[in-house]
């Protein structure tokens, strides 16, 4: 990968190296490009054209161009803060250049008379056009013949080495073809060599625009490979669990599950009924179960995680229930408690806060079996805990974990001798739009409860500025005066300088102040565990009027008499997390409102936050919203692990490329299994492991 003089000049002018890498070399592997298959498929960003001079007469403002110009006058300006200043010009035009970080070598190019090949992003400037920041060349410099590429990077790694790397690489790497001509031929594709030399050295004839927005047939070719080798991975992983053996939990209809259905003091739903038959379905089976359940905010998937527990129970295995927050464990705890316990199931509980002779007792019935149903948080993974049968794991809000975490979790219960592994069952109230079900969610069978209990009625919402705030408060004081509770939901806890907004313990105070005949509380994730718990329980009872919040109450939290949510500087706040925090009312039978506060000015996303949020409450179309804002990796749980698994596709604008990939599947790995193989080893290097999870 490096050059001849980079590698001399590494000997000649640095101490020798332990790994005898250049320090380009070690940027080159950060970015995870090893070998010259990686450098080929490292795309770029965006295109720069160098092929052509403009003239300085012609230039426009928001324009990227490059000008052949003459130094006019230069200096360093003191005001209104120290900058490089040069006026230049070409003889249809003059252009200023101005620099706000500089150094003396670019002070002594731009003297009077110095003829300069300048290139920059022409903006509209106090006297005219100008340019901030312009790359400097000489005039007599050849014009490349084709755009040039600026790939993604690194500190430290500059793009002229990245270019000679890639370049390298296209001559030596393999750029056969991982498609059957047939295949090509059906879809419209591009040979992959000329797809490939095209995007890393587009001649200048092609449109900029269509490489920029990823429409030209290079990248529909490069966004298909990408996507059937995702989809190949996903049905070689189906393929791969339908082999690993799992404990087949065939007590359906037991009498744990007799026994709970007659105590519920309310009646399952339809969709409700259904998931439990196909949840206990799959846990018969003689493979491990992989279901993703999905259901709205306050749709009832706790009690169907109840249902899955009982048959695992019945069939003599334990049951581990993993929650991201130790609030939300503590409400399944409390939830499956009151439930299970009547029925003689023994419930155990291990957060990271349970320490000294409880957590041993916890540890000891784990590890010993006579803990059947195990609630708790990332304490469940630890190092040194072992289960004595796990046969059916159950994630709550699944994609709030990172891909370590559940792997670690999966791994907890395999059964190493015997190749068994536990059932999972994921469940998440962020339904996954169709989208994202088609890509990485493939693997997973679906459940979904589409209904509400009866009783529940929908959340209206209202949008407020700021400026109405003694409104809002006045609405407050309506809603507690009917005997109904609220919640005042705030983004931070304490005072930031860097973002000067409300915090929980500021309204806390405020609100005491202005509504002294109210009982306000305060709960936010600094309070210990134990104080917390005291907090959820008092307004629960009905011991506070008002709970003041952080995000700590977004999911799990279930008080049937908070009938009003104030959010405050919703602006700050993700489209799911609003739609989260908006469940928390509307769960009894009262009307309920949800009062999303904002800050004005609003910027373009905030805007379309908040009118999805206004225009409706299906679970669905919120995520469909969310997911076309912030792509895909917040669905996923992967965005904290920096890997973006889909670099090129879109889901939001591919869904046809997506349906094309899938069909393609079948084909490959039955007729040409050497082509899928060879596709798999271009595009899926390293990221099977994410989609196990």
């Amino acid at each position: 990968m490096p050059t001849t003089s980079d590698r001399r000049a590494s000997r000649s002018g640095a101490p020798a190296r332990p790994d005898g890498l250049t320090p380009s070399e070690r940027k080159l592997l950060q970015l995870g490009l090893r070998t010259p298959q990686d450098l080929i498929v490292h795309l770029p960003l965006r295109y720069e054209d160098e092929t052509r001079i403009h003239a300085v007469g012609g230039l426009v403002p928001g324009q990227a161009a490059q000008v052949d110009v003459t130094v006019i006058r230069s200096e360093v300006q003191l005001r209104p803060r120290r900058q490089l200043h040069a006026v230049v010009e070409d003889g249809t035009g003059r252009i200023a250049l101005r620099w706000l970080h500089f150094y003396p070598n670019q002070q002594k190019q731009l003297q009077a008379g110095a003829a300069l090949r300048v290139r920059g992003e022409v903006r509209r400037g106090f006297d005219g056009l100008e340019m901030v920041h312009p790359h400097i060349g000489r005039q007599e410099e050849p014009l490349p013949s084709s755009l040039t590429p600026v790939y993604p990077s690194t500190a430290g790694l500059t793009q002229g080495y990245l270019r000679k790397a890639i370049a390298r690489a296209l001559d030596i790497a393999d750029l056969s073809d991982t498609l059957p001509e047939a295949l090509r031929e059906q879809h419209g594709l591009m040979p992959f060599r000329d797809a490939i030399r095209l995007l890393h050295n587009p001649p200048p004839d092609v449109s900029e625009a269509s490489l920029r927005e990823k429409g030209h047939p290079a990248w529909k070719r490069i966004k298909f490979d990408e996507l059937l080798a995702q989809q190949l991975s996903l049905a070689i992983a189906r393929e791969e669990r339908m082999r690993q053996h799992a404990h087949q939990l065939s007590v359906r209809n037991g009498a744990l599950e007799q026994a709970l259905r007659s105590s519920l003091p309310f009646q399952l739903t339809e969709a409700q009924e259904r998931v439990i038959a196909e949840i206990g379905a799959d846990l018969t089976r003689a493979h491990p179960m992989h279901r993703l359940l999905q259901g709205d905010v306050g749709s009832g998937k706790t009690i169907v995680a109840a249902f899955a527990a009982t048959q695992a129970i019945d069939s003599g295995q334990q049951v581990a229930i993993m929650a991201p927050t130790e609030l939300l464990a503590t409400q399944h705890f409390d939830k499956l408690m009151g439930w299970l316990a009547p029925l003689g199931i023994s419930v155990c509980w291990l957060t990271g806060s349970l320490t000294g002779k409880k957590r041993k007792e916890a540890l000891q019935a784990i590890e010993s079996g006579s803990a059947q149903l195990i609630v708790g948080t990332q304490a469940l993974i630890q190092e040194g805990l072992s289960f004595a049968r796990l046969g059916l794991i159950i994630l709550d809000e699944q994609h709030r974990f990172g891909v370590g975490q559940r792997l670690q979790l999966s791994r907890k219960g395999e059964e190493v001798a015997t190749t068994i592994i536990p059932h999972q069952l994921h469940m998440s109230a962020t339904p996954i739009p169709r989208t994202l079900a088609m890509t990485f969610f493939a693997d997973l069978d679906v459940s979904v409860i589409d209904t509400l209990p009866p009783g529940r009625t929908p959340v209206v919402t209202k949008l407020a500025d700021n400026a109405r705030r003694d409104e809002v408060i006045q609405r407050v004081v309506a809603e507690v005066r009917q005997g109904r509770q609220a919640y005042w939901v705030c983004p931070l806890v304490q005072e930031s300088e860097a973002l000067q907004l409300q915090t929980a313990e500021d309204t806390f105070q405020s609100l005491a102040g202005l509504l002294p005949d109210l009982r306000i509380g305060l709960i936010h994730g600094r309070l210990p565990t134990a104080e917390k718990s005291r907090v959820m329980d008092a307004f629960r009872s009905g011991e506070y009027d008002v709970l003041v919040a952080t995000t700590v109450i977004e999911v799990g939290v279930d008080v049937p008499n908070a009938s009003l949510m104030v959010v405050e500087h919703a602006e700050r706040f993700g489209l799911a997390q609003l739609h989260q925090l908006r469940g928390r009312v509307g769960r009894g039978s009262a009307q309920s409102v949800c009062v999303l506060m904002y800050q004005s000015p609003l910027s373009l996303i905030a805007r379309q936050r908040l009118r999805a949020m206004y225009e409706t409450t299906d679970g669905f179309e919120i995520a469909r919203r969310d997911l076309d804002l912030r792509g895909p990796g917040e669905f996923l749980g992967i965005r904290q692990s920096g890997t973006d698994i889909l670099r090129f596709a879109s889901l939001a604008e591919d869904t046809q490329l997506v349906e094309k990939a899938q069909e393609a599947v079948g084909l490959m790995r039955s007729r040409y299994p050497g082509h899928a193989r060879r596709h798999m080893h271009r595009w899926m290097k390293g990221k099977q492991d994410f989609l196990r999870t």
